[in-house]
């Protein structure tokens, strides 16, 4: 890990490990990459589907339309809330959300669209934002894998999405071990979105003089207890200060990447990377004819390509399993090869 942790064992010993000094501090620098206001840190990623489930009024029975082809850990909160989960096909060119798809899927039911951006490769935002608004459908761009991607120049987060959430577990960049991150252009649900993440407790009003629970605070709003820890995010904080070098290498790894494929391979096409969009590149994506004879060639030579993520709309947690045309196409030719920072891909 490039950061140095120079602090981290006088945090441990500090008798003050629970979200406080650095927990903000790492929200700042996060607010000041990305060039936000209103941006709060999560304990899990998991937790950042729920708050901004619960912020936005979804529940039992609601419906949701996302994609299945997502990292499972963005789906499952889903049903954990009761909402019901209404697949969107994708384009199979890119794996991300095709907009005449989750137009036919919205009925009076749906309260939110999740817009997976796959793999760090951001999808179509500003389509999926504009049936967003035509419909009065908030949209939360699910950038699991995809901190610091940009779309039209802007960082996901920058852009003009209802919300934007983050992964900061073990295999993203950066990561606190445990986390997430969350993004409201509303600042009437930041706010709220606040309370929801620390058990429904507005932290100026709960105690009294005295440092006891004041009976004049209530408590309004179903919460959990979702702050990171000064522990993940001084974790996290130092690992901003390289962050713009750790991209630059995914990037360069792209470029190695890209001209190797040209120059060695045939029945292998680079994954639509369009001309609005830069990806982070946390991986490399490829389609190719022949999936499996492709992943043995390349860990034949020493990378481990891989498919990622299964469609999710095979797994009965779901409800019935559907097919789906993009998604099986794209499921079925997609690989992504290694070309994160701590890959050296030298060709």
């Amino acid at each position: 890990m490039p950061a140095e942790l120079s602090e981290l064992n006088s945090i441990l010993h500090s008798g003050a490990l629970a979200y406080g000094r650095y927990g903000k501090e790492f929200e700042q620098k996060l607010c000041s990459y990305i060039g936000v206001n209103q941006l709060l840190t999560v304990n899990t990623y998991n937790s950042a589907v729920l708050v901004v489930l619960i912020t936005l009024g979804v529940k039992n029975g609601d419906e949701v339309i996302t994609s299945p082809m997502a990292c499972l850990a963005s789906n499952q909160p889903l049903v954990m809330i009761g909402a019901k989960v209404v697949w969107a096909d994708v384009d199979p060119s890119t794996g991300t959300l095709d907009p005449n798809s989750v137009i036919k899927k919205i009925t009076s039911k749906t309260k939110a669209i999740f817009h997976n951006h796959f793999c760090g490769y951001p999808g179509y935002i500003d389509e999926i934002n504009m049936i967003g608004r035509k419909y009065g459908i908030p949209v939360v761009d699910d950038s699991i894998e995809a901190f610091g991607s940009e779309y039209k120049g802007f960082k996901l987060g920058k852009n003009d999405t209802d919300v934007t959430i983050f992964s900061f577990q073990p295999v993203r960049l950066p990561t606190t071990i445990e986390g997430g991150a969350i993004h409201f252009k509303d600042k009437g649900r930041f706010e709220r979105s606040l309370l929801v993440r620390d058990s429904g407790i507005d932290r100026l009003h709960f105690r009294d003089k005295l440092g006891e629970i004041s009976p004049d605070c209530d408590i309004s709003l179903p919460g959990f207890g979702a702050t990171m820890s000064e522990v993940n995010s001084y974790i996290g904080l130092q690992q901003m200060n390289d962050l713009e070098m750790l991209l630059e290498k995914q990037r360069m790894n792209a470029v190695a990447w890209s001209n190797y494929i040209g120059e060695n391979f045939s029945g292998i096409s680079l994954l639509n990377n369009r001309n609005e969009i830069l990806p982070n590149f946390w991986v490399f994506g490829i389609l190719t004819d022949n999936k499996p004879e492709t992943i043995i060639k390349f860990r034949d030579r020493g990378y481990y390509a891989s498919g990622v993520h299964l469609r999710n709309n095979c797994y009965s947690v779901f409800g019935e399993k559907t097919e789906m045309k993009g998604v099986s196409e794209f499921n079925n030719h997609f690989l992504a090869l290694p070309s994160g920072w701590w890959v050296d891909v030298n060709l």
